[in-house]
Parts: structure tokens; sequence; C-alpha cells
């Protein structure tokens, strides 16, 4: 792909005549608004005019709730390989619950376009929030565990689903060999009914790391099991932690590197943010709640408050601070340049491909900037 930052006195008719592109072009593809401000310190995409070049092929995933925009889904079909539908939970007898909205309409258009829908699984309790009780009952309860496998397979079939990908969080450390067990379990019979397992893997940096979010996965054996595995390599900043950038790239590449001693390469997707937050500062720990933002949005609040977009160079993130009824902000967010990184990523270490959460905010520049990159496998 093309990066232009833009500087000071630049206007999209300037940049566009210097790239010799048409400016309806520039605007449609990086989704600027009327009347087309810019913003010093933007990274805008601009199509590669030139002659085609060779492209690595890369498996694309990218979670979506069931109330996702049926245009911004129908948009964003044609650059996946997967849609793992988010989500499905379970009682601690192992009954699956579904979504609270019907997911039908998803799964024909997975069928239409030529994408595989996965069944996403999770410990979400009625309060919408990662239950590692629930974790325990099904993994230990031989009887719960196997109604829940069965359930799944009944479910998919009954659906159209293609795989399942299990997104378990927060496992406890006594849990974690009983947890790899019924993974192991589940994907024994899944596989005979010729359906998928792919899992989500908190992003560790080495097999002895201690903490909740990451005693409870054992990557080597996990990794062997699996068809695929998503690295969530993101959230390093997160609503109610301090402000930083979302997916550091030197974070980011800690886990890569890790993990490539204990899984293939040729299963590992790297987890990549779709999205953005705004913290009021000072950060004050248990009481700054940052606001989730679309990276198109977090440009728009930059040229709405004349904010210069930084580009910090370690974390390979942009950001910029303003102020609005005399309280600071900070931003960090995701542009084509933090993209670029991560994609260099998966090409380095030759990686599956890539997996995004999520999908529901639409951002034209990174699917253009991925199809640059990366020829889509489609199966």
């Amino acid at each position: 792909m093309q990066i232009h930052v833009v500087t000071e006195g630049e206007t999209v008719d300037t940049i566009a005549q210097a790239y010799g592109i048409p400016t309806e072009v520039l605007i449609f593809d990086n989704q600027l608004v009327y009347p087309y401000k810019l913003a010093i310190g933007q990274a805008l995409y601009l199509p590669d005019l030139g002659a085609p070049q060779e492209r690595s092929l890369a498996q694309v995933s990218g979670y979506a709730y069931p109330y996702i925009s049926p245009w911004a889904l129908g948009q964003t079909l044609p650059f996946l390989t997967e849609l793992p539908i988010f989500s499905y939970g379970f009682t601690e007898e192992g009954w699956l619950v579904p979504p609270g909205t019907a997911e039908g309409w998803m799964i024909e258009m997975c069928r239409v376009r030529s994408v595989i829908p996965f069944l996403t699984l999770t410990p979400l309790d009625e309060r919408g929030e990662f239950n590692n009780a629930l974790i325990t009952s099904v993994v230990w309860d031989t009887a719960a565990g196997d109604r829940l496998i069965l359930e799944l397979v009944r479910t998919m079939q009954e659906k159209g689903y293609g795989g399942v990908d299990i997104d378990f969080e927060y496992i406890r450390g006594e849990d974690r060999d009983a947890f790899t067990e019924f993974v192991r379990r589940a994907a024994v019979i899944i596989h005979e009914f010729g359906f998928r397992v792919s899992i989500a893997l908190a992003p560790k940096t080495s097999a002895s790391q201690r903490g909740l979010l990451y005693e409870g996965t054992d990557y080597p054996a996990l990794g062997q099991i699996a068809d695929s595995v998503l690295l969530m390599t993101y959230e390093w900043g997160y609503k109610y932690g301090p402000n930083m950038a979302v997916a550091p790239i030197d974070k980011v590449e800690q886990v890569v590197r890790y993990a490539v001693t204990e899984i293939p390469a040729a299963k590992i997707r790297l987890g990549i943010p779709n999205y953005g937050y705004d913290w009021s500062l000072p950060y004050v720990q248990n009481v700054t709640v940052a606001n989730t933002i679309g990276n198109v949005e977090a440009v728009q609040i930059a040229i709405t408050h004349y904010a210069r977009i930084q580009y910090d160079e370690t974390a390979q993130s942009p950001y910029f601070r303003y102020w609005q009824d005399d309280v600071e902000h900070e931003v960090w967010f995701e542009d084509v340049r933090s993209l670029e990184a991560k994609f260099r990523l998966v090409e380095d270490y030759g990686l599956q491909g890539m997996g995004y959460w999520q999908i529901m905010r639409w951002w034209r520049a990174n699917w253009l900037a991925l199809e640059d990159t990366f020829l889509i496998r489609k199966e």
C-alpha cells in the first residue's frame, strides 16, 4: 500500500494531484467527511496504481454480533475467510444459550459469499461478563461437558455453521489441564462430523507467565488440538486501564515470538483491533472509564478539535490529545501505518493470517490495505 501523512497546508485536492489519483477516490477510500477537512499527522491510504505486486496468502476472520448492520457485514464479507458470530453461552449443566438476536441471516450471507460461519462459544453469564465458574463446571463434570459438545454439534448441523470458535477467557490455573482435555474431547467429536475448531488465546509471552488471564491456557497442547488459534493481541490499552496503545507492536511481537515456539506458525492468526479509546485525563485507577471509538471516528475527533495526530514509533500506533469542557483527553487508535506494522509481523513470522475484534464498524482503508498486502484465501 501507499501511505501519505498529512502536513500543514495540505488538502485532499493537493494530495490527490501529487499522487495522480482522483480526489473522489481519496475521499471514498479514507471515508473522509464533507467538507473533507484533514488533521495534521493523519495517515491516508492511497491506492497503488503501479504494476500488481506479489501478495502473501492469508486467512482472515472477523468477529461480529448478530445486530451488525447488514450493509456493514455485506461490505466486509468479501475480505473474510471465516466469520465467528458472537456468541453462544452455556449453563453449568452444559446446555447452550443462543445469542439474544437470531443469527440465521448472517449464516445465509456467509453461504452466498463463500465465507465459513463459526459458532463462537463463550462462558458469558447473564450480565455479559466472562464467568470462569461456568468453565469449571463443564471441564470437570464429564456429563455437562459431553452435553455441551453434543449441543454444539447439533446446533452447527441445524444452523449451517462450519465450525466452532472456543473463546474461554480467565480460565483458572487449576482448571488448565481439565480445560485442555475438554477441548481435546470436543475436537475429536466435532472433527468426526466435519466441522472445524478454532481457539482464541490470551496473549502470553512465556509458558510460566502468571496471572488469571494466562495460567489456564496451555499453548502447545491447545495449538496441537485446534485447526487454528487466534492470539488476542490487543487490549494493552483498554476501557478500564491507563491511557496507552491498544495493540503496541513491541508488546504484540513479544507474544508472537513466544507463540511460534509452541504452536505451528501456519495455525496462528494475529489479533487486530478495529477500535480505539478516548480517555479523560488524568487517568485514575478504578475511576476512569475510556470511551470506545472507531478508527474513522478518532480522526474526526482530531479534526473537530484541531488536534495534531502523533505517531509513537515504539508502539507503532497513532495518538493525540485534545481539550473539551476544560478536560484534557488522550486518544489511541489504529491507522494504516499501525496496520502495516501488524501485517509485516504476519509476513515475517509466516503466520496463517489475522483475526479482527471486531467488524461492527466499517473501516474501508483497513480492508483495502489488507487486500493490497495479502491474497485472501477462500475455501
